[in-house]
């Protein structure tokens, strides 16, 4: 009798054992996570540099209301559901792995604040819960316009497009100022433009402005075009390989820069935010209207000068070309695809115009990831993801080509003025030399080439062909239509011109 009371006992004290141990876990449990989700803590774990300073600089604790945002309430979905612990989990053992395996002093924090990295880290519905009215009184004409544009496309954009630096105050935030200002004034005005008599370089001399830039006189010849089936990391789109001639002409030594084209901006753009219409006669520089202002800095707040000129569109591009032939009486123009791959050769035959195997150059390779790939050759020549620090570079950065162009691979994209077909070279005779092909006739997407300051080293060899995207590049502009002059979501697009060569060479 005694023994069946005892047992009895016990079996209550092991049901209620689950339930005790569940309630101290629960309670527990709520206290670590809360504890855990305190700006203290995340203080303690990161090594971000200046992140607990330019969140109190920034609008989410500095600002009229008293009110400011913790680190959990902007890096976290709201608490109270199960997506909430698990992307604490995730982000809580990236964190652990970063702080033991990771050094702070080698990690690019600059790069970290890019929209493509950082929308990883902020959730869009955390947002929307403490900013549930998306069109307050006080919101400027271009706020609603860009809020009606996120309700319709919320599968698509980040409050992160627009608001990147709101959490974390950032000097590149600078809405505001007035963009394509040049405020040297102490250099020379060039009263004429260069003159050409012979083939051979030059310096190209922009009349009204003090801008200069050098141009190359690149010989004709012919070449083979694409790659062969046995190179490494080969598109089908790089062949078939055909056998092209192309006629003499000059070639920008450098991507145009900044300061050239802000001589373009400063002498066309338009007012506002809507798009002019681009007028045709060409006879009067006047009749070409420029940018409109763009959205933001395009320099990605890099520095201008002689960095390459980014984020306008292949029309601004092709713009640009127009009203420098406008001005120079020279017809300047984007190279074609073949004059394009002609130039960035250098007479060389190989994946690079510079020694070396891409295999060994590529992170593409597991053994290149744990060990690091080869960089010793390809450095020198080409800004790419390995050495780019996830920004454009200045033309002293790199060794010139055989021709004596610089950033022919890397640094940006370049524009071509061909249409973009995957099967393009098939449209050429196999049987004969094909003279200063243009590529097809019509399409949808423009050629690029040469790759950028983020391609991995598969993405800047000579043969590699991209298209244009147009759609994904304007994400995040709200305009109806969009604007023809500027891309609003990439920052790896720029541009080189040729000058047409009339003479005999």
């Amino acid at each position: 009798m005694i023994l069946r009371k005892y047992f009895k006992r016990r079996r209550q004290y092991i049901i209620l054992l689950p339930v005790i141990l569940t309630a101290l876990f629960l309670f527990l449990g709520e206290r670590l996570v809360r504890y855990t989700s305190t700006n203290e803590f995340c203080y303690a774990c990161h090594v971000h540099p200046h992140a607990e300073e330019s969140w109190r600089n920034a609008p989410h604790y500095d600002n009229r209301t008293g009110i400011y945002v913790q680190c959990a309430e902007c890096h976290l979905p709201p608490p109270g559901n199960i997506r909430y612990l698990m992307a604490k989990a995730k982000h809580g053992a990236k964190d652990v792995y970063g702080q033991i395996f990771k050094d702070p002093e080698s990690i690019n924090w600059d790069a970290k604040r890019t929209v493509q990295e950082a929308v990883d880290f902020v959730y869009d519905e955390s947002c929307i819960k403490c900013h549930q009215n998306l069109f307050p009184m006080e919101l400027s004409a271009d706020g609603q316009q860009a809020h009606l544009y996120y309700e319709q496309h919320e599968d698509e954009l980040s409050c992160l497009n627009c608001h990147l630096y709101t959490g974390h105050y950032s000097e590149l935030d600078q809405e505001g100022i007035e963009f394509g200002v040049d405020e040297d004034i102490d250099r020379e005005i060039f009263t004429e433009p260069a003159q050409i008599e012979v083939f051979e370089d030059f310096e190209e001399k922009i009349p009204g402005t003090s801008v200069s830039f050098d141009m190359v006189a690149i010989q004709g010849g012919v070449f083979e075009m694409g790659s062969p089936p046995d190179e490494p990391y080969r598109d089908d789109n790089e062949g078939p390989v055909r056998e092209v001639q192309v006629s003499p002409f000059f070639m920008g030594r450098v991507q145009v820069s900044w300061d050239e084209f802000l001589a373009f901006y400063n002498a066309t753009a338009a007012e506002g935010r809507q798009d002019n219409v681009y007028a045709t006669n060409l006879g009067e520089v006047d009749a070409i209207t420029g940018p409109t202002p763009p959205w933001g800095l395009p320099d990605q707040g890099w520095g201008m000068g002689q960095r390459p000129a980014i984020t306008m569109t292949w029309h601004a591009a092709e713009t640009y070309c127009k009203w420098l032939s406008a001005v120079t009486g020279k017809t300047y123009r984007l190279p074609t695809e073949a004059e394009w791959e002609y130039a960035a050769r250098g007479g060389t035959t190989g994946p690079y115009f510079f020694e070396g195997n891409p295999r060994d150059f590529t992170r593409d390779r597991l053994l290149n990831r744990i060990f690091g790939p080869d960089t010793t050759v390809i450095n020198s020549y080409v800004i790419y993801d390995e050495n780019s620090q996830a920004r454009t570079h200045l033309p002293g950065a790199v060794w010139p080509n055989p021709f004596g162009l610089k950033h022919m691979l890397g640094n940006v994209y370049e524009f071509c003025a061909d249409w973009y077909a995957e099967e393009a070279y098939e449209m050429y005779p196999e049987d004969q030399v094909v003279v200063d092909p243009q590529g097809p006739e019509s399409g949808s997407e423009r050629v690029i080439r040469g790759g950028s300051y983020s391609s991995d080293a598969s993405d800047v060899r000579v043969a590699v062909r991209k298209p244009t995207r147009t759609a994904a590049w304007q994400i995040t502009d709200p305009q109806i239509p969009k604007s023809i002059w500027w891309y609003t979501d990439t920052s790896e697009v720029g541009f080189r011109v040729v000058c047409e060569w009339d003479g005999d060479d």
